[in-house]
């Protein structure tokens, strides 16, 4: 894609950084005429001299050096909005650029990126796992193309495609005593180890608020920063944990897991949004990605219903 302006941005750094018009019109496959004729003009029109003609060659002048060093930059800028226009027309689109919580690791995003690189076997992808506000802070600035976030703050800059509400319930593996309990209380629990969501986990406040309440101390427990982690504690059966529907769905579905749902008045489940910058226009790939993720969304609200009522 050419530009006016562009033709003498190229002459004009290859013969900065070669320091010879010949090496310059040889290196563009052009003639030296050409090239000073370019120079000329441009020094005519500026009103400066762009080099010092030396026995040695061609120097910059500061003039020339301050011109080499915009030129440079305009040329990284020109090749970014090239890349956006392409990415907007679906032509060139190589990479989707989006972020996530880390409870999603092992979730339906995982099928979507699958499904994409089956289809679309060029599509390369950049992923970043972060917490809530972070992903967020990146889609507002557009260094993200879109973000999967949990309980977006009321944000101008940030627009919410889709979203689901996940129920909070009290997780344990398949072999735990109280696995076989239809209902469990938190009398229950007592003889029980609690894995226990820390900060900065956006859990972690709604389970201290729940014990709060209930003026509940677990006697034995462990508390975890991190929901693999807590995860692959659960899988040991060395406790139970309360926990979102969404961070545990995959090994429910799998039978590893036992869910109970905890209803409580006040006790608001936890929101998981799909979330773009508002005046972000995204390739036809990005959009093609997040619509398969809506679908996979809904998808997961079915199937959570017998939980969540």
């Amino acid at each position: 894609m050419a530009l006016p302006f562009s033709r003498f941005a190229e002459y004009f750094i290859a013969v900065a950084k070669t320091g010879s018009l010949r090496k310059a019109a040889d290196q563009l496959y052009i003639s030296v005429s050409a090239v000073h004729r370019q120079i000329v003009l441009a020094e005519e029109e500026l009103g400066v001299a762009l080099f010092e003609r030396l026995p040695s060659g061609l120097k910059l002048t500061l003039a020339g050096e301050l011109l080499y060093a915009d030129l440079r930059s305009w040329q990284k800028d020109f090749q970014m909005i090239q890349k956006r226009l392409n990415e907007i027309q679906g032509l060139q689109r190589g990479t989707i650029e989006f972020g996530m919580i880390s409870a999603l690791s092992e979730s339906f995003v995982t099928q979507v990126i699958q499904s994409i690189h089956q289809q679309y076997a060029w599509i390369n992808f950049n992923i970043r796992i972060l917490d809530s506000d972070h992903v967020a802070e990146m889609v507002m600035n557009a260094e993200l193309d879109f973000g999967l976030i949990l309980n977006p703050k009321h944000q101008h800059q940030l627009h919410v495609n889709a979203f689901i509400e996940m129920p909070l319930g009290i997780v344990m593996s398949k072999q735990h005593p109280l696995a076989t309990k239809e209902h469990i209380y938190f009398s229950d629990t007592l003889e029980s180890n609690h894995i226990i969501p820390a900060t900065p986990l956006i859990i972690h406040d709604h389970v201290t608020a729940l014990y709060k309440k209930h003026d509940f101390n677990p006697r034995h427990q462990i508390e975890c920063n991190d929901i693999r982690m807590m995860i692959s504690l659960l899988k040991q059966n060395l406790g139970i944990s309360i926990m979102s529907y969404l961070d545990v769905y995959p090994f429910i579905e799998s039978g590893e897991f036992e869910f109970r749902t905890i209803k409580e008045n006040g006790l608001h489940p936890i929101t998981l949004a799909l979330c773009v910058a508002p005046k972000r226009q995204l390739s036809r790939i990005s959009q093609i990605m997040m619509n398969q993720i809506i679908e996979e969304m809904e998808a997961l609200k079915s199937g959570m219903m017998k939980y969540s009522t």
